[in-house]
């Protein structure tokens, strides 16, 4: 059996929880706590350490999937679980362009822990005020070979788009043939 370890990571809001909820086939291990009071709640809660899920491709190949917090107090998470990670996803809330520029900051550092395959979801693609894959593309200053895919967090379908693009590119990378 062959496993494959997959970080998914990006500012806080940006849909990490939901991704991995939305796709795992068990409970995922979850180590949200309570946010305080803030004058301008955006969410209830917020990961501390980590997400995980799992998911069963077929008899030979199983996805871990490890979601970061996105608060930089726990930042500190972010190498421990990128350790033997063979690709991540950064995932950017299209819809808040006062995160790109940390989001564009988390992928660089996700580069330096290990130079593995990624690819840059594109959350909330469902929203009215969401940017275009197009525009974000500019915004975020990506070259044309990076994989940049639209995405819903709680949408089965493209969270498992994003994560095959991902596997494709991993299995490339290890000079894997792809699987039928």
């Amino acid at each position: 059996m062959q496993t494959v370890k997959m970080v998914v990571t990006g500012p806080f809001n940006a849909g990490k929880s939901s991704f991995i909820r939305s796709v795992s086939e068990i409970d995922v291990v979850s180590t949200e706590r309570k946010i305080s009071a803030t004058a301008k709640r955006v969410k209830e809660t917020t990961t501390v350490a980590m997400d995980f899920g799992r998911i069963t491709v077929d008899e030979a190949l199983v996805l871990y999937l490890f979601g970061t917090p996105g608060q930089k107090r726990f930042d500190f998470m972010w190498e421990i679980l990128s350790e033997g990670m063979l690709g991540f996803v950064v995932i950017v809330d299209s819809a808040r362009p006062e995160t790109f520029r940390e989001a564009m900051g988390i992928l660089h550092t996700f580069r330096a822990y290990a130079p593995t395959p990624y690819v840059v979801a594109a959350n909330k693609q469902d929203m009215e005020d969401s940017w275009s894959v197009d525009d974000l593309r500019i915004a975020l200053k990506l070259p044309e070979e990076i994989k940049m895919l639209p995405c819903v967090a709680s949408d089965k379908d493209t969270v498992k788009n994003v994560l095959l693009e991902l596997l494709y590119s991993i299995m490339e990378e290890m000079d894997i043939p792809e699987r039928e």
